[in-house]
C-alpha cells in the first residue's frame, strides 16, 4: 500500500517535470508544479536510526532512518486567523497522498535494492509557506564493498538520494547538517563513525539527451569492522595449529611417518577452516588480507613437508649431521620467517589500499 501511494503522489511530479523540459508547462496556478520563480532550494536531512543489517555476500546493507526535506513554496502561505490555526499538518499516509494538494519534492534512493518501506509521515506547512515533510523509512541499499583489509577492512554505507524527474534548474538539494546524523546502531562486529554528507549533479538516463542534470544528496556512514572476532576464530586457532606443526623439527627423525603425519594434521585442519570461513564472505577474485594469510600459511606447511623430505634423504645417505643442522635452523627460521610475512602482507595491504 505504501509502495503505491508513493508511485500515485511521485507520477503527476514527474510528468509534469518532463513537460516542463520539453516546453509544455502547467498553468500558474496549479500547485503540482514546482514554484516558477527560479529553482526550489530544498534542505534535505538523513538521520539514521539503526543499520539493521550488512550483507557481504550480496552486497547490501538494511536501515533505519528519519528523511527530512524542508523548502517553501508561498502558494501554500494561509492567513491563520482565516484559516483557524498556526500550522497545517497532515499526518499519516492517507493525508499526505489524498488531502495536501500541494507540491513535493519526489525523492528517490537510487541505490535501492529490491526494498523501500515508509513507516510514516508527518508534512507541516507555515502560514509564510514554508514546508517540512519528515518519513521515517525503512530500506535496503546496494553497497560498494572493498574487502581487501579484511579483517581490518573499512566500509561506507551511503544511502543516494535524488530528485526524481525535476532537473537542476527546477529543484536543488542541499543538505541539512542539524537533521542528518547517526544514533547508535544493533550492528555486530562494525563501529560507525559521523555521517558524511555531500550533493552533486547527475545526468539520468531516463530524460532525453540535453534535459538538465538532476540534484542528489549522498549520505555515507562509514563502518570500520572489528576485528576482534575473526582475529580469535581465525587468525589465532591457525597460527596456532601452524606453530604445533613445527614441532617436528624438534622429533626424533627415525620415523619419516610421522613427522609427516604431523604436517598434514596441520594442513587438512588450516583446509577446514578455509571452508568454514569461505561461506561468510562474497566469492571475490582479488586478494585480501585473510586469503594471504592463508595462501602464505599453506606455503609455510608445504615449506615443512619438503625439510621433512630433505632432512630423510640426508639420513639416508648417512648425513646425519647435515640433517640435524637443517632441524636446528628451520626451529628459528620458520617462525620468524612466518611472522614477517604476515607482517609485510599486513603492512603492503595498509599502504597499498
Amino acid at each position: 500500500m505504501t509502495g503505491l501511494l508513493r508511485v500515485r503522489r511521485a507520477l503527476p511530479g514527474v510528468l509534469l517535470a518532463l513537460g516542463a523540459i520539453d516546453g509544455v508547462s502547467g498553468q500558474s496556478g496549479d500547485l503540482r508544479g514546482p514554484p516558477r520563480d527560479g529553482p526550489v532550494d530544498v534542505s534535505i536531512g538523513f538521520y539514521v536510526v539503526d543499520i539493521v543489517d550488512l550483507n557481504m555476500d550480496e552486497k547490501t546493507f538494511e536501515f533505519e532512518g528519519i528523511l527530512s526535506a524542508r523548502w517553501s513554496d508561498t502558494r501554500l502561505a494561509f492567513d491563520p486567523v482565516e484559516v483557524g490555526t498556526d500550522e497545517k499538518i497532515y499526518q499519516g499516509h492517507y493525508q499526505f497522498a489524498e488531502v495536501f494538494d500541494g507540491w513535493w519534492p519526489p525523492l528517490v534512493l537510487r541505490n535501492e535494492s529490491g526494498r523501500y518501506e515508509s513507516q510514516g509521515v508527518l508534512l507541516r506547512v507555515s502560514p509564510e509557506g514554508d514546508v517540512t515533510l519528515v518519513e521515517e523509512v525503512q530500506a535496503v541499499a546496494e553497497l560498494a564493498m572493498d574487502l581487501r583489509r579484511v579483517p581490518f577492512d573499512r566500509q561506507r554505507l551511503t544511502a543516494e538520494f535524488e530528485v526524481l524527474g525535476y532537473g537542476e534548474d527546477q529543484v536543488v538539494l542541499h543538505i541539512d547538517e542539524e537533521r542528518t546524523g547517526v544514533g547508535e546502531t544493533t550492528l555486530t562486529q562494525w563501529t560507525l563513525s559521523p555521517v558524511e554528507s555531500s550533493t552533486e549533479a547527475r545526468d539520468p538516463a531516463y530524460l532525453r539527451d540535453g534535459a538538465p542534470s538532476v540534484s542528489a544528496a549522498i549520505f555515507a556512514v562509514p563502518a570500520a569492522r572489528r576485528p576482534q572476532y575473526l582475529l580469535r576464530l581465525v587468525f589465532l586457532p591457525i597460527a596456532i595449529f601452524v606453530a604445533l606443526s613445527w614441532s617436528v623439527f624438534w622429533m626424533d627423525r627415525e620415523s619419516l611417518g610421522s613427522r609427516m603425519d604431523i604436517t598434514f594434521i596441520a594442513i587438512l585442519t588450516v583446509v577446514a577452516f578455509q571452508i568454514v570461513v569461505a561461506d561468510q564472505f562474497p566469492r571475490i577474485s582479488y586478494f585480501t588480507i585473510m586469503s594471504s594469510f592463508m595462501f602464505t600459511t599453506y606455503m609455510t606447511l608445504g615449506a615443512s613437508v619438503v625439510v621433512n623430505l630433505r632432512v630423510n634423504a640426508l639420513d639416508r645417505s648417512g648425513r646425519v649431521e647435515a640433517g640435524n643442522r637443517l632441524d636446528y635452523r628451520c626451529r628459528w627460521v620458520f617462525p620468524l620467517g612466518y611472522v614477517a610475512l604476515i607482517g609485510l602482507i599486513v603492512a603492503y595491504y595498509f599502504i597499498r589500499y
